[in-house]
């Protein structure tokens, strides 16, 4: 049987949801011997960042972080996977759109923050944004949530009436 992915494409930008994200690639990755590309986009620093602190951290130390990053995202795979890492300037749901045109790649494969439809509608946000745009599959996985303890049960009450069936 031949496999339906070879390339796939992952966004890792440090979440919990982009970590369960890269687990899930990696697996379906070792079962359909293909190839990983992580990708890591660096955002734009914005305006108000320079208004708010009166200035910027160094590029140099921001390009840094975010490869670090990467490199830790690619040190949780299995040696067996064929991975590649990229770090781009840029929008994150651009530079991943633009990849997914580029042909090169099969599936992406990130996290979804599930903000909500509120957030969604204000900000958007990557997922939505590549969801909509991508030329390819987008698997959208989310980090496992902690449930909720299970209420205590309760002990049957006991009841103190004697109830029998009424005779005629």
């Amino acid at each position: 049987m031949s496999s339906v992915y070879r390339n796939i494409l992952v966004a890792v930008d440090g979440s919990p949801d982009a970590d369960a994200a890269l687990a899930h690639a990696g697996a379906l990755a070792s079962d359909q011997h293909a190839r990983l590309t992580l990708l890591t986009a660096i955002p734009p620093l914005p305006a108000t960042a320079l208004l708010a602190s009166g200035a910027a951290p160094p590029r140099s130390e921001v390009v840094r972080h975010y490869a670090e990053l990467l490199r830790r995202a690619a040190e949780t795979l299995p040696a067996d996977i064929s991975v590649t890492t990229v770090l781009v300037e840029g929008p994150a749901s651009r530079v991943l759109v633009e990849r997914a045109r580029s042909g090169e790649f099969d599936l992406i494969v990130m996290g979804s923050h599930g903000h909500g439809r509120m957030h969604s509608a204000l900000l958007g946000c990557v997922s939505q944004k590549v969801l909509h745009a991508s030329p390819i599959p987008v698997l959208l996985t989310r980090a496992p949530r902690e449930e909720a303890a299970p209420a205590p049960a309760q002990a049957p009450v006991e009841s103190s009436l004697d109830i029998r069936p009424m005779t005629s």
